[in-house]
Order: C-alpha cells, then sequence, then structure tokens
C-alpha cells in the first residue's frame, strides 16, 4: 500500500461527517498512525491539529457508527 499523499484536518471530518469536531476527537484518542491518525505540528510547536488520511476517515466513520449503536435510542 502506498503511503497516503494528503490528509484531512479535524475540523474537516467534522464537517464530511456532520458532527462535532470535539467528540470525533474524544473517539480518535485510540487511533494509532496506522489507523489512520496524524498530529500536524504549527512552526511555534506548540499548536497541533489532528488529520486523518483517507483510511482514517472510514476508521473514525466505522468507531462513530459503533459509539452511536451503543446510545440509548432518542425518545
Amino acid at each position: 500500500m502506498a503511503a497516503p499523499s494528503y490528509v484531512f484536518t479535524i475540523a474537516k471530518v467534522a464537517d464530511i461527517l456532520g458532527e462535532d469536531a470535539a467528540m470525533l476527537e474524544e473517539l480518535a484518542i485510540g487511533m494509532e498512525p496506522e489507523d489512520g491518525r496524524l498530529f500536524i505540528v504549527d512552526l511555534d510547536e506548540d499548536t497541533s491539529v489532528t488529520a486523518f488520511t483517507p483510511s482514517g476517515v472510514e476508521y473514525l466513520r466505522q468507531l462513530l457508527a459503533d459509539f452511536k449503536a451503543l446510545l440509548p435510542p432518542a425518545s
């Protein structure tokens, strides 16, 4: 498998999935780089952004589906 040539920021993934970025960040906390979760560090090294490879977005989509399946039905 070739290395990914682009990533999506957490904000973009939240927009794609129609979910809150903070909630997705919590769901993704256990994801490793092998799962498609990466960190982008800015020049000042105090600022970083979570990003996902295309396969990472799919992995996160599955985590989200699994999480929602555990929630009680809405009344």
